[in-house]
């Protein structure tokens, strides 16, 4: 995992290897660090991904509910098609696409936002 802050409110986290129940807790504390600054967009890059079980997934859908109750969009980007499949028999993909609730874009940080149900 790798940590690219050079876009100002839109922190890029690079993900490659396997992405599984023994390696999954430090991207999850990485998008935690992340979100807690309130970016405007979040994006996960699966450039380097080799595997992923559903610990792996649980993270990136973390990453969305979270993303949704602080404002920020939650951005894959250079996903294998492994895992554009398994996004999509999952119905992440459509989670995913799912905008931010109406003003989202406009809060404040810390403000309270409804919790959107999976």
């Amino acid at each position: 995992m790798a940590v690219d802050l050079s876009e100002p409110g839109a922190p890029l986290i690079r993900v490659g290897g396997d992405l599984a129940f023994t390696t999954a807790a430090p991207l999850r504390r990485e998008v935690d660090r992340q979100l807690a600054e309130h970016p405007a967009v979040l994006v996960l890059d699966f450039a380097g991904l080799e595997f992923i079980d559903s610990t792996g997934l649980s993270v990136i859908v973390h990453a969305w509910r979270d993303g949704q109750q602080c404002g920020t969009t939650v951005r894959l980007s250079s996903t294998p098609r492994f895992l554009d499949t398994i996004l999509d028999m999952t119905g992440i993909t459509g989670l995913l696409a799912r905008p931010l609730p109406d003003g989202a874009e406009l809060g404040r940080p810390g403000e309270q936002r409804p919790a959107a149900s999976i």
